[in-house]
């Protein structure tokens, strides 16, 4: 598949079968999450996977939507501030921009296998802390499950090009 055809083809996925995810899979998807571009190749992050069997209930505190716990998987990309790469002229950290990459790498590489994601940042950071037993310094940033999709894409609106970029300046 085309690069820009995966890019469009890739949506935020709201309906899972129980279908499992095989392990070569799941480590290929992590991988892609790894080899990720951070600001001074730090990865000030960590990737924590959660099956879900047995634990819809505890996890439907953190995100309560049914579809949330559908799939077998659900991941949590967690940033470790102190790990990050700070741009030195004001001191601006790069924690949530490196693991946002990650994270876009690992749905896209998702996609690529015909498995479905969906990022998630509205969830509840306290009851994530608890569930995930994180500690000092460690943040939850951003959830994902991951199956194979149970429904079909919607439309995707996008802005154009020109309401986009300017050139040369503002």
């Amino acid at each position: 598949m085309e690069f820009l055809d995966l890019v469009r083809e890739r949506y935020a996925v709201r309906a899972y079968k129980p279908d499992p995810v095989q392990d070569d899979m799941l480590n290929m998807i992590l991988e892609a999450a790894r080899l990720a571009p951070t600001a001074a190749n730090c990865q000030p992050f960590q990737i924590i996977v959660i099956h879900t069997e047995g634990k819809e209930e505890e996890l439907r505190r953190i995100y309560r939507r049914e579809w949330f716990t559908q799939p077998p998987i659900v991941i949590c990309i967690c940033t470790v501030r102190q790990e990050a790469w700070n741009r030195g002229f004001d001191e601006k950290s790069y924690v949530d921009v490196d693991a946002a990459i990650a994270m876009d790498h690992l749905t896209l590489a998702a996609a690529s296998m015909g498995l479905g994601t969906c990022w998630i940042a509205a969830f509840d950071p306290a009851a994530a802390k608890e569930f995930l037993r994180l500690p000092q310094g460690v943040e939850p940033l951003l959830f994902t499950p991951l199956g194979f999709p149970a429904d079909e894409p919607r439309q995707k609106g996008r802005k154009s090009l020109s309401q986009l970029v300017r050139y040369e300046h503002w």
